[in-house]
């Protein structure tokens, strides 16, 4: 029997728990129909090793200033950026600005003055992409509203009924008007581990009513893992380690999501992949 395919739209295949695994986890990935792995940067010291990791294992990548990590970054980090983005824009496996955003979620990054430093970083970087014609991977932590709220202003003008950005909101746990929000303005909406737990009633919701046509499917490994990776704190403190997400992961975490929209695998790998190729446009020639 044939396996279904899965394009896994959010993976930080370079992380350190990976260390110099990254090729055996990709391997496992493959062995249950994961394809292809989408590799974003976080901050200026690994725009290298994303690129060449996206290279060696036959994947894309993203550049982009992650807001968690905006606190020790600086204007010349905007700038190397740039640059890189412009010696870049001919790689096909540059698929994207990001991980960029905001994060309303760490308490010291919604005061002055790392708020007003984040959001520069945000909206300097969504220029980024508007100049290099790349698209978006966002970084949603309980601040949907002034994300989209930059991205209608940068929208570029007289677009008309035409949607003005493409990309994804990644991890996306919003209200179902923030969702419709983002999908208006050209965006799909990523869905991972998080949706695999029966108390994400919200986010169970989303990926049962959106419409089809809105939804990718990722990881974020070896970030939030499925709810049968975890460990809860009482767990932990009595010596259970939290399992490590990856990408191998995906059909499992798509499976729940095929079962809350009450279809079968094959469909919801088939209609995921094209709208991770809509999404981000370069995917269509490495996924053939």
């Amino acid at each position: 029997m044939t396996l279904p395919r899965f394009v896994d739209t959010h993976c930080h295949l370079d992380a350190w728990e990976f260390g110099a695994k990254a090729d055996d986890v990709v391997q496992r990935a493959r062995d249950v129909g994961v394809a292809h792995c989408v590799i974003p940067a976080v901050h200026r010291r690994n725009f290298e090793a994303v690129r060449l990791l996206a290279h060696a294992s036959d994947n894309s990548y993203c550049l982009g200033i992650h807001p968690l990590y905006v606190a020790s970054a600086n204007s010349d980090d905007l700038l190397f950026l740039d640059s890189q983005l412009a010696a870049l824009r001919v790689d096909p496996r540059l698929v994207a600005v990001g991980e960029i955003g905001l994060d309303y979620f760490v308490p010291e990054l919604t005061i002055s003055p790392l708020r007003e430093k984040q959001e520069h970083f945000y909206r300097e970087q969504v220029k980024l992409a508007r100049k290099y014609a790349l698209p978006l991977v966002l970084h949603v932590r309980r601040s949907a509203d002034r994300l989209l709220k930059t991205l209608r202003e940068l929208a570029k003008a007289g677009a008309g009924s035409a949607a003005p950005w493409s990309g994804i909101a990644h991890a996306f746990n919003g209200s179902d008007v923030q969702a419709s929000e983002f999908i208006k303005l050209g965006l799909k909406l990523g869905f991972g581990g998080a949706v695999t737990f029966e108390r994400a009633l919200q986010l169970r919701h989303l990926a049962a009513s959106l419409p089809l046509d809105s939804l990718v499917l990722e990881t974020d490994a070896p970030d939030i893992p499925p709810h049968w990776l975890y460990a809860t704190a009482a767990q932990r403190a009595q010596g259970m380690p939290q399992g490590r997400n990856e990408p191998a992961q995906l059909p499992r975490i798509a499976q729940q999501v095929a079962d809350l929209r009450g279809m079968t695998l094959q469909s919801l790998s088939d209609a995921s992949n094209s709208n991770a190729i809509q999404a981000l446009p370069r995917l269509a020639a490495l996924l053939v």
